[in-house]
């Protein structure tokens, strides 16, 4: 099949949205198909629109491109909510050759709304304030409730997310399709395990709010107040490092390390130096650096919710601890620092179970959805 997938985002493959681009990408062609990506750079000049608007203009530009080289593509993979363009094209175009098109949706909107709320009541929501959240109800929902309502056919990567779709969008439940994201199979290497405490901390990702970077922060905190020898290094972070590090209060700011960009060749080293992954984030659908952490055999203590919880399972494989508690994620944290015995059997479940999800396992699940979308519809 010859496939277009497009996204928003930068083509960085240090990003998350690209990552999995790229992996999917490269696992299609490897099962026979052609695939071409459109990133952000490929279609829409950064100036060329207001910023504000920039979701919408993109979309507009992306169903300008396919509906001009309709001919060269037998299915589109659009991640929202940049596809409701072209697809209210197809819609209203139904003789016009168009390509299929199926969307990715990485999670639900309502989600962060919801969390982000609760945050907001705390002080802790510097992207939720009450413009941004009229901004969200008039604009940004309905960009992703037309990006869901017009998809021929979705795919998800989290339960959740699945759910939400036939419940509140009411799409049909042979529509809709659970693919996780997956791991690069050079993460799975052996991992030797420190055998006393292991105080070295990792977080990886993006320096925002609904990251959890609160409850990291005060966490972090506490943990150095029970226990002197504790480090936390902060990558990828795409942040200022003194920032990140004022962000902090002075009294930890020494056991800090910051690294704002970490290039894709360099993180397995980074998760093979440090001994547990913490990730107290907020909302996510299913974060790429979690799932190479665990590849990479590194006992992870993360938040009960989204894509973390299908593929987390608390005390087997990782352990869980509710969103937005700072005592939970201090509490599970300590605990691993303290239990050599502990980080072992966790770190080693967490690496046998990222043995299963493997790119070319998305790529052949993905490769039946687009057959699925490819079929003629049926008269009705």
């Amino acid at each position: 099949m010859r496939i277009a997938i497009a996204t928003l985002s930068s083509g960085q493959p240090e990003g998350g949205v690209a990552n999995v681009v790229h992996n999917t990408a490269k696992a299609l062609r490897g099962r026979g198909h052609d695939v071409t990506c459109l990133f952000s750079e490929d279609v829409l000049p950064s100036s060329a629109a207001i910023p504000r608007f920039h979701a919408a203009y993109f979309s507009y530009q992306l169903a300008k491109i396919l509906s001009q080289r309709k001919g060269d593509f037998d299915i589109v993979h659009i991640h929202a909510p940049i596809g409701f363009m072209y697809g209210f094209l197809r819609r209203f175009r139904p003789g016009a050759g168009l390509p299929p098109y199926v969307m990715m949706l990485h999670g639900i909107e309502e989600r962060r709304i919801h969390a982000m709320r609760r945050e907001a009541k705390k002080g802790r929501a510097w992207y939720f304030r009450w413009k941004n959240r009229m901004w969200e109800k008039i604009y940004h929902l309905p960009l992703y409730r037309w990006s869901i309502q017009t998809a021929d056919q979705a795919v998800v990567i989290n339960w959740e997310t699945w759910t939400m779709l036939q419940l509140k969008y009411d799409r049909e439940i042979g529509k809709v399709w659970y693919v996780p994201n997956a791991a690069e199979s050079h993460f799975l290497v052996q991992r030797e395990f420190a055998t006393g405490d292991a105080p070295r901390l990792l977080f990886v990702g993006t320096w925002l709010d609904h990251k959890g970077v609160y409850y990291l922060r005060d966490g972090f905190e506490e943990l150095a107040k029970r226990i002197p020898g504790v480090r936390l290094t902060v990558a990828g972070c795409s942040a200022d490092a003194e920032t990140v590090r004022q962000f902090f209060p002075a009294s930890v700011r020494e056991k800090l390390e910051i690294f704002p960009f970490v290039p894709r060749r360099e993180m397995p080293s980074f998760y093979a130096r440090h001994d547990i992954f913490v990730f107290p984030s907020l909302f996510e659908g299913m974060p790429i650096v979690l799932l190479e952490a665990m590849a990479a055999g590194m006992p992870v203590v993360t938040t009960e919710t989204c894509g973390m919880k299908d593929v987390v399972e608390d005390e087997y494989n990782g352990l869980l601890v509710k969103p937005g508690d700072t005592a939970e994620f201090v509490a599970a944290t300590q605990r691993m620092i303290h239990c050599a015995e502990l980080r072992a059997r966790l770190g080693r479940a967490a690496q046998e179970t990222m043995k299963r999800y493997t790119w070319e396992r998305v790529a052949a699940q993905l490769e039946v959805v687009f057959q699925l979308a490819a079929q003629p519809k049926r008269e009705e």
